[in-house]
């Protein structure tokens, strides 16, 4: 077996901490109420906010914790039908769509063959994608098929939806996309 120094260190480490926790279990002692207590300091004097999933339809239920303002925690609610206080890998991080350091805060743009980013203000961002959208769509615009019917449609433009957002948004978004005749839409969550 050809083991390198790295392999080996990993092993031992593994095999210490097994052995460690073995020893610490057949001795009797329950690390139970150990994490209990960790858990208890962490969101004590904290206000809990029951609230929901903001990643499928499914609608698991969510306690968010926070304090000064602020958001500590974010679990699944042990209440739930739905969820009975677990929630999938997704559901697990939403405290990192909340407090995420590198999240995007400000509208970033960068022209055609630029190198840099400009900060822009929303107003600005906005205006000019529908400058963008509609151009594209005047474009791109097709009334009528090759056979004379009637298709009001525009195959320039591509709609994409998330489950990161509500399903009444995904909801409109449909709805407005479909009104604007762009028939290449798809979205992650069930509408």
């Amino acid at each position: 077996m050809n083991l390198n120094r790295r392999d080996f260190l990993r092993l031992s480490a593994g095999a210490g901490s097994g052995t460690a926790l073995g020893g610490l279990l057949s001795a009797g002692v329950n690390l139970a109420p150990s994490l209990a207590a960790a858990q208890e300091l962490r969101i004590k004097d904290a206000k809990t906010t029951p609230s929901i999933c903001p990643y499928c339809s499914v609608g698991c239920a969510t306690l968010v914790h926070t304090s000064n303002g602020k958001i500590i925690n974010i679990e699944g609610d042990a209440r739930s039908p739905h969820n009975e206080g677990c929630l999938c890998p997704k559901g697990a991080a939403i405290f990192q769509l909340h407090v995420n350091p590198n999240r995007p805060t400000q509208v970033l743009h960068r022209d055609p063959g630029a190198t840099d980013w400009e900060v822009w203000d929303l107003d600005r961002a906005m205006t000019r994608v529908a400058q963008l959208v509609k151009q594209t769509r005047d474009e791109t615009f097709i009334e009528k098929a090759e056979n004379g019917k009637l298709v009001n449609m525009t195959s320039a433009i591509f709609a994409l939806g998330g489950a990161t957002l509500e399903i009444e948004f995904n909801h409109i978004h449909q709805k407005l996309m479909r009104g604007m005749g762009i028939v290449a839409i798809e979205n992650q969550a069930r509408i």
